[in-house]
């Protein structure tokens, strides 16, 4: 095996290219290389977070028509019968609004302190 260093590049055959005489590639870019990708949008993401939404309702309809079993429910001093389905549904529900203001209260104070620096 040689390791010839001093070897130089001969130049391709064929006239040297000009910035004049430059063909302009026509052509549609192909889907998988970057310049043939649509970009995302908010639009496209509000889209597949309602499609997303859509089947999850479903989905919860019918479990919602699965369980139509009644359960006794107490909480705190309130006593009372409901279907199961909807006592879920309604401690989801607690429990997605606990969130929303335990976020909310966090956004607040990184807010606050933002505004201090």
């Amino acid at each position: 095996m040689s390791n010839n260093l001093d070897q130089t590049r001969t130049p391709p055959a064929g006239p040297p290219p000009s910035s004049a005489g430059r063909s302009q590639n026509l052509t549609m870019p192909d889907a998988t290389s970057p310049a043939g990708r649509v970009p995302r949008t908010r639009t496209g993401a509000a889209w597949s977070g309602i499609c997303v939404a859509a089947l999850l309702f479903v989905v919860l309809i019918v479990f919602m028509l699965q369980n139509t079993r009644h359960v006794e429910v107490t909480f705190l001093w309130l006593h009372g019968s409901l279907p199961l389905a909807l006592a879920l549904l309604i401690a989801g529900v607690g429990v997605g609004i606990a969130t929303a203001a335990i976020g909310t209260a966090r956004i607040a104070q990184l807010r606050r302190l933002s505004r201090r620096r």
